[in-house]
């Protein structure tokens, strides 16, 4: 593998392999927990931040705002990932049994 030539390649390299863990989940039955998914995927950014900090170019000052603009991206795949599993779990919640009433 070539080394990074800017942070912005270090920041694209990570966002995919992040796009790539997030795209092999599948969701189990019985679901876990909303809580449980969220702490999961803070625990998968804080891990991808950790790892790709280590390659981050530059000045402290470069590095720190490449870091912070890798944290938002990555932040914002979590939100999107857990807004399907959101709705995964509400598809899994038995129909509403009450009749209507008349």
């Amino acid at each position: 593998m070539a080394p990074f030539q800017t942070n912005k390649e270090v920041i694209s390299a990570g966002v995919k392999q992040f796009n790539v863990l997030l795209n092999q989940q599948v969701f189990s039955d019985p679901p876990i927990s909303e809580e449980s998914m969220v702490t999961i995927v803070d625990d998968w950014v804080n891990l991808y931040t950790n790892y790709y900090k280590q390659q981050m170019l530059g000045e402290p000052q470069d590095q720190g705002k490449a870091l912070q603009e890798f944290q938002q991206e990555l932040s914002t795949l979590g939100s999107q990932f857990l807004t399907k599993y959101r709705t995964f779990l509400k598809s899994q919640e038995p129909p509403n049994s009450k009749l209507p009433s008349s």
